[in-house]
């Protein structure tokens, strides 16, 4: 059982907050970030594994850790969630089909189902859509929205005046068992990029995006809605920078480049 209290504690919340305000809270305090299975280490979905690691120790976490503790606090607040994995689209090649890796929400309260996403490393929703194809939503400035594509249900964002495909699914629920076997794959196969690379990033109320990835060079990307900076970082520079942009204190670099924890002082 989670500890709901200590969670709304750590999202800046009390009481008994709506589904959108538990959302954008999540979204806006707790890290996107794959420094476990990057260091050697595998991924525990169990749910006092996620609260201790996202909760007490001040962590964050990738799309299966944010989304399931997510998933933990709304069912504390009495609502229904139902697990959806999701092909990741976004920034793959042409013709290249990726592996059902991300988790989605259907989340049942207020009189609605909502689709729910605090997960998504380059840029999640900051507050839940309703489930299903309908019109467009922004949000601090991002649009979003979900359109059908027979078999799957597409997020789409905008950049510009072009459309560009997020992730798809199929709108079926997938037992606990489906996501133990991807959240394997990605935390602890010798090419699953979140074992390969570095990913970390934050996203702010403002809608300000900060995002620290050596997926295509070792860089920090600062983004709005109204574009985006991207400074080369040097390696030995990750500690520091994690540490103060994202408060992610305790790594250093490894003599193979990756990096490593250390004790904290």
């Amino acid at each position: 059982m989670l500890d709901l209290e200590a969670y709304l504690a750590r999202i800046g919340l009390h009481g008994r907050p709506s589904v959108a305000e538990v959302h954008r809270a999540h979204i806006t305090s707790i890290p996107f970030e794959n420094l476990d299975p990057h260091c050697g280490m595998p991924v525990s979905l169990a749910v006092e594994d996620l609260e201790r690691k996202l909760v007490t120790e001040r962590r964050g976490g990738y799309c299966f850790e944010q989304n399931l503790l997510l998933k933990a606090g709304l069912e504390a607040l009495d609502a229904e969630v139902d697990l959806f994995l999701a092909r990741v689209r976004f920034g793959a090649p042409k013709g290249v089909t990726r592996p059902r890796a991300h988790l989605v929400l259907r989340v049942r309260a207020e009189g609605s189902n909502w689709h729910a996403d605090v997960g998504f490393g380059a840029g999640s929703l900051l507050e839940p859509l309703p489930f299903g194809p309908g019109a467009e939503h922004e949000q601090s400035g991002w649009r979003f929205r979900v359109v059908e594509e027979e078999p799957e249900l597409v997020l789409q964002t905008a950049q510009g005046d072009e459309w560009v495909d997020v992730y798809g699914f199929l709108p079926h629920p997938v037992p606990f068992v489906d996501l133990e076997t991807s959240n394997w794959f990605t935390s602890t196969h010798p090419r699953s990029p979140f074992v390969t690379g570095l990913v970390v990033s934050v996203q702010a109320d403002d809608g300000a995006r900060t995002l620290l990835s050596d997926w295509n060079g070792l860089a920090l990307t600062e983004q709005t809605p109204a574009g985006a900076t991207v400074t080369p970082v040097d390696r030995d520079a990750v500690p520091g920078l994690l540490a103060t942009r994202f408060a992610l204190p305790g790594y250093a670099v490894g003599a193979d480049g990756h990096l490593i924890t250390v004790a904290k002082e």
